[in-house]
């Protein structure tokens, strides 16, 4: 996050320069510390690069919150993080293609507070994530002044959709236990511009090196179950089975997509699966697939394709791989490249 003390900070431009160089992807900034033209600049800019801009609310109060709402739409961001509003900003935001990640809990002051107990704020996680528009919470978890890890796992093991633990993130060891949760994700703002993550040199391009590969050990003890579509050509189903009997002991604790008749064939072959079946790829699988990859709902997408298909069945494949390199998803066609996304989907749980 562009941020720092809950604001967008002054030089937010020259620093997205810097994160983009450090390789970061996921960028945000806060509703707070700049004019709208120059965050629509930010907005505009992270877009262009290919990357994933994310608003975070920090106003509180109801008519503020709602104008931020407002301003993410016309901002055009990917997703719109915090607020303490759900309902009244699902009617703003509902028509749009916003992902929405309010805060649970009772949220008091700037830089911001989360007060209650452990089992409220759960409550509150758990009724925001049954609300339709809501993609997941975005927890203050080192906001409260009570047990956090407690917090944290309550709030993912009780919610059905993502947590994003946001707040205070200023070590390495909050971002594991964030990842040990069952966090799907987290942001950090203050922390990396001011140097407080180890790092072979100073600056913010250093300090997002130094993120990514913490986030990479993060993913390595991660709880959070990732999202893996299955997909595979007639003559290649028989090679995914297997590679799937392979994997099935990871696989189990995985969330995986498939296409209605690869779906159906996993499921019988391996019961303890947890599959969620979509239409069959004649009958648009594979445009859901697609849906789900520009809704940011993929982490990976394993499809073992036939290489001697007919140019018809070519041209799904070729959707598929334009929509996942457009929205940085893993794509992979064959039974060594699928092992290597499970080995950096942390293979080793």
């Amino acid at each position: 996050m562009l941020t720092e003390n809950d604001r967008t900070i002054e030089d937010a431009e020259t620093r997205l320069s810097e994160a983009l160089a450090g390789g970061a992807r996921h960028i945000g900034f806060k509703d707070v510390g700049l004019p709208l033209d120059r965050l629509k600049l930010l907005a505009d800019q992270i877009r262009l690069a290919g990357g994933v801009s994310y608003l975070e609310v920090v106003s509180l109060d109801a008519d503020r919150e709602l104008e931020s709402a407002e301003a993410a739409v016309r901002l055009d961001v990917d997703c719109l993080l915090g607020g303490t509003h759900a309902s009244e900003v699902l009617k703003i935001i509902g028509s749009n293609p916003l992902r929405y990640f309010p805060f649970p809990g009772k949220v008091v002051g700037h830089p911001s507070v989360l007060e209650g107990s452990v089992e409220q704020i759960t409550e509150s996680a758990v009724s925001l994530t049954a609300l339709e528009g809501v993609h997941g919470v975005d927890l203050l978890a080192y906001r409260f002044q009570g047990d956090v890890s407690a917090l944290m796992k309550s709030v993912c093991e009780k919610s059905k959709k993502p947590v994003v633990i946001a707040g205070s993130i200023d070590s390495e060891e909050r971002i594991l236990a964030a990842a040990a949760a069952g966090a799907t994700a987290f942001t950090v703002g203050t922390a990396a511009l001011a140097g407080n993550f180890p790092a072979e040199s100073s600056g913010l391009i250093s300090q997002v090196r130094s993120l990514m590969s913490i986030t990479a050990r993060a993913r390595q003890i991660s709880t959070s179950p990732r999202r893996i579509a299955l997909v595979a050509h007639n003559e290649r189903k028989t090679q995914l089975t297997a590679w799937v009997g392979r994997h099935k002991s990871s696989l189990e604790k995985e969330k995986l997509i498939c296409t209605g008749g690869t779906g159906t064939m996993l499921r019988e072959a391996y019961p303890s699966l947890n599959i969620h079946r979509l239409q069959r790829g004649t009958m648009g699988g594979d445009q859901q697939l697609g849906a789900l990859i520009a809704t940011g709902e993929l982490d990976a997408v394993i499809f073992f394709a036939d290489p001697h298909s007919r140019h018809a069945r070519d041209v799904d494949l070729i959707a598929l791989t334009r929509l996942a390199i457009m929205h940085d998803t893993p794509i992979v066609c064959s039974p060594t490249a699928a092992d290597m996304v499970l080995l950096a989907h942390r293979y080793h749980k």
